[in-house]
């Protein structure tokens, strides 16, 4: 199943997506949040959408899946060996110099989420280092704490697709700490819709992409993660209770901007296109706005 928020004559209603077109449900269904954190939810939405008026895909005005947050967006840094090795001195003494042993975690702010099409607040006045980051997106479905590896993923609800756009320059100007440069509003589309994993036959057999203005800079397979999504999902829960509805980001692959020689970093203007196989397609364009 693939769960998708729309926006349709000023409402904002649950579609499920099916090929080129999507079933529209009826105001009153439950949306992806309640969906996510409730099974009898999950099971109304499947059940509502059997006999839900379809509309063509390319005509609905697709808004980010996920709308309601317990709290901060959950990352994970350095994911894929690739990204650590191509940052290396490009870290300013602030990170490890050796492969951690463990996943690195850090949180962004939920008002940096934005739709699958939707514009990305750009303002220089902000930053001057603006880079992206093509990831999976993962929704927990179920509650839980010191979640044990090998029943992990029975905590997943869905997948999604994910750009952690950030600002470099003040990822390193708060002594080190990330939350700052990853957490401006309106920067970080997701979706563009959530597909549950029923439909994935591997989550670590897919491919991700991210071009610039048509030109392809990441290009990637899940299966080259450092550490699985099982082995986040149990890390991260070591201690701490995961609730149904947190977002976990799960890395991005090389070519970044900030590594690349020489550096690249997003603009005005720019064209953002993201892809996880099985997963959908993100489509944004850089957009001054001011955000002070």
């Amino acid at each position: 199943m693939r769960l998708a928020s729309v926006r349709l004559n000023r409402e904002i209603r649950t579609a499920l997506v099916d090929g080129e077109e999507a079933a529209i449900l009826a105001a009153s269904a439950p949306t992806p949040d309640d969906a996510v954190r409730d099974p009898e939810a999950m099971a109304a939405v499947l059940r509502a959408g059997k006999d839900a008026a379809r509309h063509p895909l390319g005509s609905l005005d697709l808004l980010a899946p996920l709308r309601r947050f317990n709290r901060d967006v959950l990352c994970t840094g350095w994911n894929y060996w690739d990204h650590f090795e191509e940052s290396k001195g490009k870290r300013e003494g602030q990170d490890p110099k050796e492969r951690p042993q463990h996943p690195t975690f850090f949180t962004k702010g939920p008002d940096t989420v934005i739709g699958p099409r939707d514009d990305i607040a750009w303002d220089p006045d902000i930053s001057a280092k603006w880079d992206y980051e093509a990831e999976v997106a993962l929704v927990i479905g179920r509650d839980g704490r010191s979640i044990p590896e090998d029943r992990a993923l029975e905590h997943v609800a869905g997948y999604l697709v994910a750009n952690d756009v950030s600002q470099r320059d003040l990822q390193r100007a708060h002594g080190g700490q990330w939350l700052k440069g990853k957490s401006i509003d309106r920067t970080m589309p997701l979706g563009p819709w959530l597909t549950t994993p029923d439909e994935i036959a591997d989550p670590h057999n897919l491919a991700i992409t991210f071009d610039l203005n048509g030109r392809r800079l990441q290009q990637a397979s899940t299966g080259q993660t450092a550490f699985t999504f099982a082995q986040i999902i149990a890390e991260l829960s070591w201690g701490m209770t995961l609730r149904a509805g947190d977002v976990v980001l799960t890395g991005t692959p090389s070519g970044i901007g900030n590594a690349r020689e020489p550096q690249i970093f997003l603009a005005d203007g720019d064209e953002l296109v993201t892809r996880v196989e099985g997963l959908g397609e993100l489509r944004n364009r850089m957009v001054r706005t001011s955000l002070t």
